[in-house]
């Protein structure tokens, strides 16, 4: 799929380089060292190896899978050498969703192989499943407001300043979109709720009586119309050769108010801390979620950047 990633490069380098300091064509997160939660290396991949259609003879990543993945939790597959192991990669695999949102990826020797480039590491590092490993991120947001209940614009640009939810992601420390794995079997929706949930109003920790009440507000907020921000490939720094993050972004905007203000937010499961973040171009957020946020802001009209540049001024 070299258009795709020739699309994702482009739409990276131009759209992330601010706030991301590009440093390659088509990966950047996915490339840096040591890989999360290990002190192992990438074998370096100069610029203009990334893409698979440049031949590399000597090209030799390092092979690496956690120990948490290869004890077998059920999230994660067993390895491809595993005789009881046949996955059906390009489509569905019984509960399995091994399609890629940017289309068919090649399988070499029995692995998949990540359809925007090499990164140094073959195997899954700290991914369970060979091939695309499905997130879904919900970007709740709502309009800064003042005291009055009137929406607070931004004294430079005068565009309307949106918040959304964000947590501190406990294994890294960076700020982030709430977010998570798709369960096999389980609907998009169904995880964004469950995620939201659990990460920013510590659901699991809940009485049964306060999970029924906070069941319903979000059930009030996730059923209302909302804006499919991205699905895709996702720079993360978990990427390896044979395992890559795919996600589904979506945006669901309180316009009022009045749903979030029933729903307390408390961290919980993989949230250090949890809380309503004005939306700025300054953000540094984990992954590319800094980009997804700038496309929510774009959708509602809201401030980004004090300095939009001439294309960009009303």
């Amino acid at each position: 799929s070299n258009s795709f990633a020739n699309r994702w490069s482009h739409l990276h380098a131009v759209n992330m380089i601010n706030s991301y300091n590009v440093k390659h064509l088509y990966h950047s997160k996915a490339l840096t060292s040591p890989y999360p939660g290990s002190h192992v290396e990438r074998s370096q991949v100069p610029e203009d190896k990334v893409g698979w259609v440049i031949e590399w003879k000597d090209y030799n990543p390092v092979e690496y899978t956690a120990r948490s993945v290869l004890a077998g939790p059920n999230w994660a597959d067993p390895q491809i050498s595993d005789k009881s192991f046949s996955p059906k990669f390009n489509e569905r695999d019984g509960e399995v969703e091994r399609k890629s949102l940017s289309g068919l990826y090649v399988v070499e020797n029995g692995r998949p192989r990540n359809p925007v480039g090499r990164t140094g590491i073959s195997g899954r590092g700290l991914l369970g499943r060979w091939g695309p490993n499905h997130a879904a991120d919900p970007v709740v947001t709502r309009w800064k407001r003042d005291e009055s209940g009137n929406k607070i614009a931004h004294p430079a640009t005068g565009k309307s300043i949106l918040q959304f939810v964000a947590i501190k992601r406990r294994d890294c420390g960076e700020w982030a979109i709430p977010g998570g794995m798709v369960d096999p079997g389980e609907k998009i929706s169904a995880t964004l709720k469950r995620e939201f949930g659990e990460e920013a109003l510590n659901a699991l920790q809940k009485t049964p009586e306060e999970r029924a009440e906070l069941e319903k507000q979000l059930h009030k907020l996730f059923s209302q119309e909302h804006f499919v921000v991205y699905r895709g490939y996702v720079d993360d720094p978990r990427n390896t050769d044979n395992a890559w993050m795919e996600t589904e972004v979506v945006n669901y905007h309180d316009e009022t108010g009045e749903t979030m203000d029933n729903l307390p937010l408390e961290a919980g499961d993989d949230a250090g801390v949890v809380k309503w973040m004005d939306i700025r171009e300054e953000l540094q957020l984990y992954a590319s979620h800094s980009y997804f946020i700038k496309l929510v802001t774009e959708k509602w009209g809201a401030h980004w950047s004090e300095d939009p540049g001439p294309e960009c001024r009303e």
